[in-house]
């Protein structure tokens, strides 16, 4: 939606709806009607809004800032939710056992609110409208699915992602417990996630730094050691004083992580995708941090607390190991800047947008020696057809002429031929013309398209 639609509106909308149920949850908190099932409820509804906001809004820093000042905007971006998140909890502690949780809630409905007026002043950019139509939600989906599956660079990050917030996130589910077993109450819970947020926010001023200096493999593999580190002292040391100086060490990796591989996926995408992109980010954090969440909360009822994040803390440093089959990396610019289109399409009457399937051929001529390398070479275009589009794709031998070849692929549509045609990068143009520089000198590359009729 995000890719397709107003941001801004779809911004609107979610907040409206946030608003809304955090105002009716306030309304019940403080006629003491918010039992547990209501309270779950109502805060599924308000991640919905959430979710639905988060993508709109990643995509929308990326249009105020250079795609060199990407990674440290986004960083900037991560100090003020941490920050928030540090304090946030801490002044909920407090009203909580001032005033009780629907103060809280009150408290919750009036920064909605303030958000919905600063979107109103500083409306993120409108896109404008290509010539093409607009890409269908479930389309758009698959589509943005396939860009994700056949893009190593960001496939390795959402991987990394996955795998880094998964184990993580059972200091952040396990954190009340933490707490108790240390005999504090909401405000010493609101203590440790200042500590955490704290050491989000310093590392901010320097991590920018740490990624010039340092490979993105490095950066990451350290604080994934260093946060399971802080995982087992949680887990084991009797003195809160350490607990409190590790969650600071804690929240320093945490942050310092995800926000390197939130700019690295968005850094990666061009911009056709890049909404999807924070939203797959947002999807593979999330995601595996609520249902890490769940499995070690469930694993903590049945080894105990001190095992279940000693195990987390092993894994997280075990994650490190992923650099060598999943390497992290930001896309260069040549493969996210568009390129224009190599060849003029010669049709004599075009098809309707919406009509297909479209197969189209590419035929060359290859001398027999340079067959082994041609293969090579066209293979790599797997992925490029793939990423901007095709479901299918092969490279066929004529058998009545062995050194003719035709490279197939089918596309859903005559417009998503067309948006394909208008995706290529720099990056994909040459790669495409490494394959054409086989074709046997004095003969011309054929280009045949066919729609399906039944």
């Amino acid at each position: 939606l995000a890719d397709i639609a107003d941001r801004g509106r779809l911004m609107q909308i979610s907040l409206s709806v946030y608003t809304v149920t955090a105002a009716i949850l306030a309304v019940l908190s403080l006629a003491g009607m918010a039992g547990p099932v209501t309270l779950l409820g109502f805060t599924f509804i308000m991640g919905c809004c959430t979710a639905l906001q988060s993508p709109a809004w990643n995509s929308s820093v990326s249009d105020s800032v250079t795609r060199e000042e990407l990674p440290q905007a986004i960083t900037m971006v991560s100090m003020a939710f941490n920050g928030a998140r540090a304090v946030g909890p801490a002044l909920a502690g407090v009203v909580f056992a001032v005033a009780g949780s629907g103060a809280v809630f009150c408290i919750a409905v009036f920064t909605a609110l303030t958000m919905m007026a600063s979107l109103r002043r500083y409306p993120p950019q409108r896109y404008a409208p290509g010539k093409l139509p607009a890409e269908r939600l479930w389309g758009g989906m698959l589509s943005g699915l396939r860009f994700f599956r056949h893009s190593r660079t960001i496939f390795a990050q959402l991987v990394r992602t996955v795998a880094f917030s998964g184990a993580g996130s059972a200091l952040w589910a396990l954190l009340p417990a933490v707490a108790q077993q240390h005999g504090l109450g909401a405000a010493g819970y609101g203590l440790l996630m200042g500590c955490l947020g704290g050491g989000a926010v310093a590392v901010g001023f320097f991590v920018g730094k740490l990624r010039a200096k340092w490979r993105l493999d490095w950066l990451v593999g350290g604080c994934c050691v260093v946060y399971g580190l802080v995982m087992v002292v949680a887990g084991l040391s009797p003195s809160r004083h350490a607990v409190y100086a590790a969650l600071v060490l804690g929240g320093a990796s945490w942050m310092a992580t995800m926000s390197t591989l939130n700019a690295a996926t968005q850094t990666s995408a061009p911009l056709w995708v890049r909404a999807r992109a924070a939203s797959m980010h947002t999807l593979c954090s999330l995601g595996s941090f609520a249902l890490g969440s769940a499995v070690w909360g469930a694993l903590s009822d049945i080894a105990g607390l001190p095992a279940t994040l000693c195990t987390a803390g092993a894994g997280m440093m075990g994650s490190a190991l992923l650099a060598r089959p999943f390497p992290l990396r930001i896309g260069a610019a040549k493969e996210i800047n568009y390129a224009s289109p190599r060849d003029e399409l010669h049709i004599a009457e075009p098809p309707h947008a919406e009509a297909g399937p479209v197969a189209v051929e590419v035929a060359y001529r290859i001398n027999t020696e340079d067959t082994d390398r041609f293969l090579d070479a066209a293979e790599r275009l797997r992925q490029v057809r793939r990423r901007a589009g095709a479901t299918f794709w092969r490279v066929y031998r004529d058998l009545g002429d062995p050194s003719r070849y035709v490279e197939r692929f089918i596309v859903r549509s005559w417009a998503d031929y067309l948006r394909q045609r208008e995706r290529a990068t720099v990056a994909d143009q040459e790669l495409e013309g490494r394959v054409r520089a086989f074709q046997t000198s004095g003969t011309s590359i054929e280009t045949y398209h066919y729609i399906a009729e039944r």
